[in-house]
């Protein structure tokens, strides 16, 4: 038997069918124009949507990655902060408990308010008890911080060197905690030439009671608010 053979298609005429369609359309009435013309706009603008949604995704994406790269970078460094800390977690607690220590030792050579009056006794003492006399022995203003209250005491005492330097020494040996600053030694006008002045500022702290803390805290918020 003879095989049916296929119809030939005219691909020339096809073609000339559909630029036929696209001749002469009114651009103001696409719904006139033919069906290939008016699938084909529809095509185009699909494609055009997509894209333009394609770009904005894209770069919000971008964005977004960036800031949660960023996001990675803070945290694996935080990781490696806390790692370190739980890795040295016993030295951490040996070493606070040290530091606490510490802290109560410097407490403890704080003298309370109670206790000003005998300090002030103890600096007096330790010249007279160097043979020095005292020109001037005032205490001045009471400075309060967070958790302590600093007492200047300006002080003028005339000499012999080793006396004063004695002195100076004693006053570092206190119980409590005291410095000299501004230090100042000049000649006295006397007749004795080995006779020096030494002029200073001392001063002695005291640890605030747990009212005075509460106003301290207490002032500080408040100047924090304004």
């Amino acid at each position: 038997m003879a095989s049916k053979s296929l119809p030939k298609m005219d691909f020339a005429a096809i073609s000339q069918k559909i630029q036929s369609q696209f001749r002469g359309l009114n651009p103001n009435d696409p719904s006139s124009w033919p069906f290939i013309p008016r699938a084909a706009v529809c095509l185009g603008l699909m494609v055009a949507i997509v894209a333009v949604l394609w770009f904005v995704w894209l770069s919000g994406s971008a964005d977004q990655l960036e800031a949660e790269v960023k996001k990675e970078t803070a945290l694996r460094e935080d990781y490696k902060k806390k790692l370190a800390q739980a890795v040295n977690l016993d030295a951490l607690k040996k070493q606070r408990e040290q530091v606490q220590t510490y802290v109560t030792q410097l407490e403890k050579q704080l003298p309370s308010k109670a206790e000003m009056d005998a300090l002030l006794s103890d600096i007096n003492q330790a010249g007279l008890g160097r043979s020095l006399h005292f020109e001037l022995f005032k205490p001045g203003q009471v400075s309060v911080r967070e958790y302590y209250a600093e007492l200047p005491i300006a002080v003028k005492v005339t000499g012999r060197y080793h006396d004063i330097g004695s002195f100076a020494s004693d006053i570092a040996h206190l119980s409590r905690i005291v410095t000299l600053n501004n230090l100042a030694i000049t000649p006295t006008k006397g007749a004795d030439p080995s006779m020096l002045s030494l002029e200073a500022t001392a001063k002695t702290f005291r640890y605030l009671d747990k009212d005075e803390v509460s106003a301290q805290a207490k002032a500080t918020a408040s100047g924090a608010k304004k």
